[in-house]
């Protein structure tokens, strides 16, 4: 979710719609030695989130997308991919125009996107594959029955904005085509502003929609029998801080997303949390080489250990610099690197091998 993201706000929880993040670096290799002994003693929660933080910051640089094809000039986000990994959909937005793309890999070479067949009447985004390449869920603004006007958004204090709300559609896969997008049952659309999909290996649904507070909180559906049963709140965390954007792993062992645990007035980080029987642990900062420069809206790669994201980062221009290299430095910020949102990606390695470790420690302890 992006710039409406922002308007829905409550005035007391600001979200900036770049989510301006601009946080300092810092790893000692000491500190998680030391860390390290502790945990294999304690093995206590709050230790081992403090040693994954550590860990995983100076192993983990994220990488932009597809430059100058996927991420370009305009705003990207929601990489999601089929399960070969050669076919990415995302969406390309400039408020109030956006659109749900896609693109295929030839000869490790992504093609020039185009609209998806199943988009481009009305405002969607927010695309999110089924594991298994049989569906997508989408956010959308059209008319929940046909022939009606595009879905306003509604916010608590009465405010309307017109043709600006998001329901949840499904579009199932049909051959090497896609069928008529369908929409989810009114348990689960039950606010005007409900977004950011994210499908689990058995078809179940976790999504954002506002909580009783008008907040943004995640929920999840169950998917059971070809129907999506009432959704429940998916508990991370402190549960009076905003989430966004979940990035749900397959077997549901893991989720990504962004919130604001440090300071309800600042702006968004992005965690993971790791599923401890039926609950989840303690989210887990990914770290300040990730939450810089407005990272948000997580997707999970087709490699399930791949975090996709949007950010505003961009390369390092250096200075003296040739007329070669100006040259280039030219064309990367003509193409994409102009302070817009655009896909980048990083490995979650580092923390899922952290946490197979402490799972191993812990039972041994």
């Amino acid at each position: 979710m992006h710039v409406l993201r922002a308007l829905a706000q409550r005035q007391n929880a600001p979200l900036s719609p770049l989510h301006e993040r601009f946080l300092p670096l810092s790893t000692r290799t000491s500190v998680m030695k030391r860390l390290h002994r502790m945990c294999q003693v304690a093995a206590s929660t709050g230790c081992l989130v403090a040693a994954f933080s550590l860990h995983a910051d100076d192993r983990s640089v994220p990488g932009i997308f597809a430059p100058g094809i996927v991420s370009g000039a305009a705003n990207e986000d929601s990489a999601a991919f089929s399960p070969d990994g050669n076919t990415v959909f995302f969406d390309r937005i400039s408020w109030p125009n956006a659109v749900i793309l896609e693109s295929h890999k030839i000869r490790d070479t992504w093609t020039a996107p185009r609209i998806a067949s199943f988009s481009g009447q009305w405002l969607d985004h927010d695309p999110a594959m089924a594991p298994d390449g049989s569906f997508l869920v989408f956010t959308s603004n059209r008319p929940d029955v046909e022939g009606g006007k595009a879905l306003d958004a509604v916010l608590a204090n009465g405010k309307v904005m017109t043709a600006s709300g998001g329901h949840l559609w499904r579009v199932d896969r049909k051959g090497d085509s896609w069928g008529q997008p369908y929409r989810l049952p009114d348990s689960v659309n039950s606010s005007t502003r409900t977004y950011a999909p994210s499908v689990a290996a058995d078809g179940s649904v976790y999504f954002q929609r506002p909580g009783d507070d008008d907040d943004f909180r995640l929920f999840r559906t169950q998917y059971r029998d070809g129907k999506y049963l009432p959704p429940e709140p998916v508990v991370l965390g402190d549960p009076s801080v905003h989430k966004l954007d979940p990035a749900i792993a397959p077997d549901e062992s893991f989720i990504v997303f962004d919130a604001n645990f440090r300071d309800k007035k600042a702006s968004d980080r992005l965690y993971i949390a790791f599923r401890e029987g039926d609950a989840w642990g303690e989210p887990i900062d990914l770290g300040d080489a990730i939450n810089t420069s407005s990272p948000w809206g997580a997707h999970l790669g087709p490699d399930r250990q791949t975090l996709y994201f949007s950010s505003t980062r961009s390369e390092a221009t250096h200075y003296p610099r040739t007329v070669e290299q100006a040259a280039k430095d030219l064309s990367r910020m003509q193409t994409w690197d102009n302070g817009s949102d655009n896909i980048w990606s990083v490995s979650l390695a580092p923390w899922l091998d952290a946490h197979r470790k402490a799972v191993k420690t812990k039972s041994s302890a």
